[in-house]
């Protein structure tokens, strides 16, 4: 055996894999994981030959089985080739664009490595992870509001104020929901949610515009003119009908469209105007005139970009 050789050789005796059996990640998936983030770090060179799925079974203890899908797993994904009666070796010409989350399990797994050199505990590693994760800035707003077609219709509104990405869940089932998260709710919500939450945890309440705002620029309009009303979410109909017929429209004159049903829009090319949610609004291209209604209010808008500014702004000392 030649030193370079020898050297791949030690390399992969010395290679070092972690396997939780407690994860809910498989350990194959660990297994396949590992390797692919040493050949990427260059610890795993190519041509090298790796273990034998016997001796890799032996020495971490898993089912050779296990070992066997996780090779399998890797040639599918051409990092390895199988070549017979002599191994499975790193491909010479690994991929070149792995996945975009790959960059990132490279450091985390280069922390653990260093991690473990210090012979810290797991657990010690684990609890200051966590203090250091808390110490960070949340990444998204998470609109809680239990009915999913309004939410659905604000989580749209609020993507077009803020920069942050913004989530939406009807309730929170645990307190993992809440990691990294601004927690939004609408004021007509805010009681229900607040019970969800702990006592100190921070919650941004947002208000619906009034349906009388959102239509005075619009009026007065002829009252005989053919309107259409169009919404996934009930309350927005019901609203936009009543304050149109207490503006003078005729109920003959409005034309309601549940958009949330097959074949919701049949009709609405015949109508002068329609009036509909800002959600709806991104499928009627091509409509003459469509009035597009928020129904966040402008203070609320202003309150989630100043809130979303505070956080993004430098820290001072």
């Amino acid at each position: 055996m030649n030193y370079t050789n020898l050297r791949r050789w030690l390399n992969i005796a010395a290679m070092q894999l972690w396997f939780s059996r407690q994860s809910d990640i498989s350990i194959r998936d660990q297994l396949a994981t590992q390797i692919v983030l040493a050949i990427v770090s260059g610890e795993l060179s190519p041509g090298q030959r790796l273990p034998s799925t016997r001796e890799l079974a032996r020495r971490f203890r898993v089912h050779p089985n296990t070992v066997s899908a996780g090779y399998r797993q890797l040639e599918k994904n051409k990092w390895v080739e199988f070549r017979k009666g002599s191994g499975i070796y790193v491909r010479s010409r690994v991929p070149t664009d792995p996945a975009p989350d790959m960059a990132l399990d490279q450091i985390i797994a280069e922390f653990f490595r260093s991690a473990r050199k210090l012979n810290a505990p797991l657990a010690v590693v684990r609890s200051r992870v966590k203090q250091w994760l808390e110490m960070q800035p949340p990444d998204h707003f998470l609109l809680i509001e239990p009915d999913q077609q309004l939410a659905r219709i604000v989580e749209n509104e609020m993507r077009d104020a803020v920069s942050l990405t913004v989530k939406n869940v009807a309730k929170i089932d645990s307190e993992a929901v809440l990691e990294g998260a601004i927690p939004v709710c609408l004021s007509i919500s805010s009681e229900a949610v607040r019970r969800q939450l702990s006592k100190s945890a921070d919650l941004l309440v947002l208000n619906l515009r009034s349906a009388r705002e959102s239509l005075a620029q619009h009026l007065p309009a002829p009252a005989d003119a053919l309107v259409g009303i169009a919404s996934a979410w009930p309350p927005f109909l019901k609203n936009a009908r009543t304050m149109l017929i207490s503006a003078g429209f005729h109920p003959d004159c409005l034309l309601l469209r549940d958009s949330s049903k097959s074949g919701w829009s049949r009709g609405l090319n015949e109508v002068a105007a329609i009036v509909c949610d800002s959600l709806t609004a991104t499928t009627l291209n091509g409509h003459k005139l469509v009035l597009r209604f928020p129904l966040l209010s402008k203070q609320s808008i202003h309150e989630l970009q100043q809130y979303e500014h505070s956080i993004r702004a430098p820290l001072t000392p």
